[in-house]
């Protein structure tokens, strides 16, 4: 059981407690109550707010409307002032352009071309916008003036700056120096750069926006004039330089030209060094063109557009190409005169010029690759041409050596070498210096199946039968005209000297290993000549020399005296020998043998035969009383004999 004293606290505490949460409770409700009140009156705000918000929305969407409204009018407007303006500025493009393009080009391009520009975009706009407008007529009229005069710009600048390049500077650009093993090449400036740009930059504008060609035919005509006086000053060069002081070549580069050039046309007999000049001249004027020509089109590349480039490349070369090939027609012609007249060395002349044509042949195609068909065919016409004439000069040269005529007055009295001879002999040494081609040439006119594919060798063989074919007709006309000589002897010492002077002629030169090439023996057949022709000549000394044999020579004993008819013998053996003696010696004293060894060797042989027979005699009439008047017959002692013989074919004497 629970003290009461406990309970009366226990329940004053729990009255207590309710009386605190009754407390607790009001303070909760007062505050719900305030609350409630708060949140009516902000819900009454927030109506107010939203209802003044809805009305502020509906008055300020139209102002902004209106402001956007507005704003794009002013751009518009702002806009149709601008493009005004810029319409309006077509209308003054013909004033603003008009002292530009009325004072030209010349000295400011760039400002020149932005004008032109303007008035391009002008005609543009009109075109499109008011087709009918005399504006229109204007600009068009301005633009086409300002073309005129970009045209004339142009024409003005290629005349000022294009010259003829200087003769040295052609030679040193042609020129081969076989000590560098790596060439320099010298570059042939035509224009000065600036100059250069602007014509690259009128050309490049009138192709875009001229629409014009006639500026391509300006340039070729200028460039081609300026080409040809190039090469026509280097053969004006030649001729003032060559005949004055012989110097071709600059000075400061002392240089060997490839080919031809350092190798002049051969001499001939009586032949003019003018033609040799010439011959040089235009040796070197085809390697001139060659070069100029390449340096044309790299200078033509830079300025006329790639699909004109080889047309009007073509058209620039025609003129100079066509004075180069009319002058080798010249020279065909006039070796075709030549021919006519005989003068078959004439011909020679254009063996060097055909050698450097077809050692320059591959260079020359290359160089005119892309031109017309009949441009690419001026050379190879005028290398057949040369190889043609070349050919029937060498035929006919041949058939006058088998033809020449055998006249007395023409033939050398003193049985020396005949001019025919020496003439053959000098054409086909000069023929020598150009084998190769004259092979060639040869196998040019050849239409056997062998022919086909001409080799080196095929044309060596071939010009090895021709100078053997020469030497053949040479030999056989050389007999017929020693005929000629009622003597004999003197008719073999002609034969001995000629062949004796073609023997020593081949074997100086290379012309011998030619000859070998189709005839191995030729070299002994000509020493077998010669001998026989010796063996001839001594047999003249038969006559002499027989009288002092034992033929008829009484027999007798020593201290016998002899019989007035054996007296007699022996006075007419001396008589005979004297009498033979100076007759030959007379006569042959005026003969010549050119050849030193030759004539010491002939002169020692005969000498030998005649002394020594002599010798014999004398000592077989030693001691014959066969005269009273001894010295009547016995003229001359061996010595004296001798010394006769010694002074044969010595015509200053």
């Amino acid at each position: 059981m629970i003290p009461t004293e406990d309970a009366s606290a226990r329940k004053r505490e729990i009255e207590e407690k309710l009386k605190q949460e009754q407390e607790t409770l009001s303070f909760i409700r007062e505050n719900l109550e305030k609350s409630d009140q708060l949140t009516k009156g902000m819900v009454s705000i927030l109506s107010s707010f939203e209802s003044r918000l809805m009305q502020l929305e509906n008055s300020i969407i139209p102002v902004h409307k209106q402001t956007e409204n507005l704003q794009r009018l002013q751009e518009n407007v702002d806009k149709t002032l601008s493009c005004m303006d810029h319409v309006i500025s077509y209308y003054h493009v013909a004033k603003d352009t008009d002292r530009i393009i009325r004072e030209g080009p010349t000295g400011r391009l760039d400002e020149y071309l932005a004008c032109i520009a303007k008035i391009q975009k002008a005609v543009e706009y009109f075109q499109d916008n008011n087709p009918d407008s005399p504006e229109l007529n204007t600009v068009k009229a301005r633009f086409e003036k300002g073309k005129e005069l970009l045209e004339a710009e142009f024409r003005s600048l290629l005349t000022r700056y294009s010259k003829p390049v200087p003769p040295i500077l052609i030679l040193d650009a042609i020129s081969v120096d076989d000590e560098l093993e790596v060439q320099e090449d010298v570059v042939l400036e035509h224009l000065p750069e600036a100059v250069l740009q602007d014509i690259i930059c009128i050309a490049g504008w009138l192709v875009e926006y001229g629409r014009n060609q006639d500026f391509m035919n300006v340039y070729f005509q200028i460039r081609s004039n300026q080409l040809d006086r190039s090469i026509k000053g280097l053969k004006d060069h030649f001729r003032k330089n060559s005949a004055s002081s012989g110097i071709l070549y600059s000075p400061a580069v002392q240089t060997k030209r490839k080919d031809t050039p350092t190798k002049k046309a051969p001499k001939r007999p009586g032949k003019d060094d003018v033609l040799d000049i010439e011959i040089d001249s235009y040796i070197h004027c085809i390697s001139a063109f060659v070069k100029l020509a390449q340096s044309e089109y790299a200078l033509l590349a830079e300025i006329i557009p790639e699909h004109h480039q080889k047309k009007t490349f073509d058209s620039l070369i025609q003129e100079a190409l066509d004075n180069l090939m009319l002058e080798g027609d010249n020279i065909v012609s006039a070796a075709r005169r030549a021919i006519m007249r005989h003068d078959y060395s004439a011909v020679l002349t254009i063996f060097p010029i055909l050698r450097h044509l077809k050692l320059n042949k591959s260079e020359f195609d290359s160089t005119l690759q892309g031109t017309a068909a009949s441009t690419k065919n001026k050379l190879p016409t005028l290398i057949t041409s040369m190889e043609t004439i070349g050919a029937k000069a060498l035929e006919e040269f041949a058939d006058s050596i088998k033809n020449d005529p055998d006249k007395e007055y023409n033939m050398p009295k003193d049985g020396t070498v005949h001019e025919l001879t020496s003439n053959a002999i000098l054409f086909l040494q000069q023929l020598l210096d150009f084998h190769e081609t004259a092979g060639a040439m040869l196998a040019s006119q050849e239409t056997s199946s062998s022919a086909s594919s001409y080799t080196s060798e095929f044309n060596k063989r071939l010009l090895s039968t021709y100078i053997c074919k020469v030497l053949g007709n040479l030999q056989l006309n050389l007999l017929s005209k020693s005929k000629v000589y009622e003597d004999s002897a003197l008719s073999a010492i002609f034969l001995h000297n000629n062949y004796n002077y073609i023997l020593k002629s081949l074997e100086k030169s290379e012309l011998i290993q030619l000859v070998t090439v189709t005839q191995k023996k030729a070299e002994s057949s000509y020493r077998e000549l010669i001998e026989q022709q010796i063996q001839m000549y001594k047999s003249s000394w038969v006559k002499v020399t027989e009288h002092l044999t034992d033929r008829n020579m009484p027999v007798f004993q020593p201290g016998t005296k002899l019989k007035d008819k054996e007296r007699q013998v022996i006075k007419d053996k001396f008589k005979g020998f004297n009498d033979g003696l100076e007759e030959l010696c007379k006569i042959q004293k005026g003969w010549a043998i050119p050849d030193k060894e030759q004539r010491d060797f002939i002169r020692q042989s005969q000498k030998k035969v005649v002394s020594d027979a002599y010798r014999a005699f004398l000592q077989r009439c030693a001691n014959i009383s066969f005269t009273k008047n001894p010295e009547k017959y016995h003229k001359y002692r061996a010595e004296e004999v001798e010394e006769m013989i010694e002074r044969l074919f010595d015509t200053s004497a």
